[in-house]
């Protein structure tokens, strides 16, 4: 059983100013979102952190959520917390995809995501992953998320736009230098 294998964990990221997130939740399995929020939010209090907790039905719409809020709000990273059982369709194989290739793609984009959505066999699979005393992958994704503001900060300040398109301040047009105007 893979729960009887050691892993490393990172050492918890400090931070020289604080934290905002926002945890994106699907309370569908509300006993098993519930114990993946408070591990969430205990890896974020902490780090020092704050959060805003924002519940959607699904695990297709946290994703869209994220993005909506990436726009219109002012989180330095995102938790996605949710839970798939598998049933007897197919639908289980277009959400677990559907929602974790969005949550890539955003993270592709620069966004700082932990993802927690479950994607198990059965509730008894869940409920351990979910275990506030064992497992708990809400406080694995919410540590993910402050590692990946942790590096987001030490590289610098985010960045608008994609690849590797510089900063608007960073290049002149018309033959001006950054530094040397007279180059």
């Amino acid at each position: 059983m893979a729960g009887a294998e050691k892993h490393y964990i990172l050492p918890r990221p400090e931070f020289d100013k604080p934290v905002k997130l926002a945890i994106v939740i699907s309370p569908y399995y509300k006993d098993i979102a519930d114990n993946m929020l408070a591990g969430a939010t205990a890896e974020i209090e902490a780090a020092g952190g704050t959060y805003e907790v924002v519940e959607v039905p699904g695990a297709l719409e946290i994703p869209t959520a994220i993005g909506i809020a990436e726009r219109m709000s002012n989180f330095d990273g995102y938790v996605a917390l949710g839970c798939v059982i598998r049933g007897e369709t197919t639908h289980y194989e277009t959400v677990c995809n559907d929602s974790s290739r969005a949550i890539q793609l955003l993270g592709l984009q620069g966004l700082c995501i932990g993802n927690g959505i479950l994607t198990v066999e059965n509730r008894t699979q869940a409920e351990v992953r979910a275990d506030p005393k064992d497992q708990n992958k809400g406080g694995g994704a919410a540590a993910a998320a402050l590692h990946l503001i942790a590096l987001t900060r030490k590289w610098g300040g985010q960045r608008k736009g994609v690849g590797f398109m510089p900063a608007s301040e960073e290049f002149k047009i018309a033959g001006e230098l950054k530094d040397n105007p007279t180059a």
